[in-house]
């Protein structure tokens, strides 16, 4: 069976960069098997899967090479920026049924903005524990260490400086095995630089080890920012895969009630349309 593959970067910024992801219009059902099948020829961190839905107007499953997750923010943008490019874009509110839930997807002229699950804060971690997984001499203590959650849960963890975070070289091996002992998605790292915040993002047990750009992590990352530090943006803007050689732009908004509890999380970016391709998969 040949099936259709876009491939789209997702978090672009100023149309380069992002992170690659693969999009596919399913016009009659697959298989587990098959689309674990087209993540691993693909090869990409995430390949969304889109179908019809009775609870929302899409349907999105999102594969890695290894297994389901229940969300990803940069092939859900990438997923709407070929939806546009294919001009299947008709007005600037869609929902989306996802393992985490029902969520709204907003379009702002080249920006695409994804609703998130609002945030689950969960336990601290001592910065010991992260001994064998880099130079922890480069953590900067006046930020705790703690899982949090708009949907994955990531490790979120404060760096001294940009250039560290750069220069920071992970132990893959131990960062899974501490992934796996709590069970999240990988460790989200990020620095401070005047009004700039960069991020580096590690996801070893899900076999990617590192990502260009990942939204759940950087929504996740505002929500901290937000709730346990006090910093108030309209718009939070993060920088991302760097390292990678591939600069992402991942922006998150929240809304906020009276008692300045958040009630909405939205991570947005744009999307760059790269290439089709097609690929061959066994009936199953």
């Amino acid at each position: 069976m040949d099936i259709t593959v876009y491939v789209v970067n997702g978090f672009s910024k100023d149309h380069k960069g992002g992170n690659k992801a693969g999009v596919v219009l399913m016009k009659k059902p697959l298989t587990t098997y098959q689309k674990m099948a087209i993540a691993k020829q693909l090869g990409y961190a995430e390949t969304a899967f889109i179908s019809e839905s009775e609870r929302a107007d899409y349907k999105f499953e999102y594969f890695t090479p290894k297994e389901e997750v229940d969300l990803c923010g940069h092939a859900t943008i990438g997923s709407f920026a070929i939806l546009k490019y294919l001009n299947k874009i008709f007005k600037n509110r869609y929902t989306i049924e996802t393992n985490s839930g029902v969520l709204a997807i907003t379009i702002e002229d080249e920006t695409i903005f994804m609703e998130q699950t609002n945030p689950v804060f969960y336990e601290t971690l001592s910065s010991e524990e992260l001994t064998e997984c880099f130079d922890i001499d480069m953590l900067d203590h006046a930020y705790p260490i703690q899982i949090v959650s708009t949907g994955l849960k990531d490790i979120l963890i404060p760096i001294k400086s940009e250039a560290e975070l750069h220069a920071l070289q992970p132990n893959f091996e131990k960062i899974k095995a501490l992934s796996a002992s709590y069970q999240v998605v990988g460790m989200h790292l990020y620095a401070f630089n005047d009004d700039r915040i960069t991020c580096r993002n590690f996801a070893p047990l899900y076999d990617i080890n590192e990502e260009a750009a990942t939204g759940t992590s950087n929504g996740a990352l505002a929500c901290y920012l937000y709730t346990m530090h006090g910093l108030k943006k309209d718009v939070y803007v993060f920088e991302q895969g760097y390292s990678l050689h591939s600069p992402s732009e991942i922006l998150v908004k929240l809304k906020t009630n009276s008692k300045n509890e958040i009630e909405k999380v939205y991570v947005g970016g744009k999307g760059d349309y790269c290439e089709t391709k097609l690929l061959t998969v066994e009936n199953d």
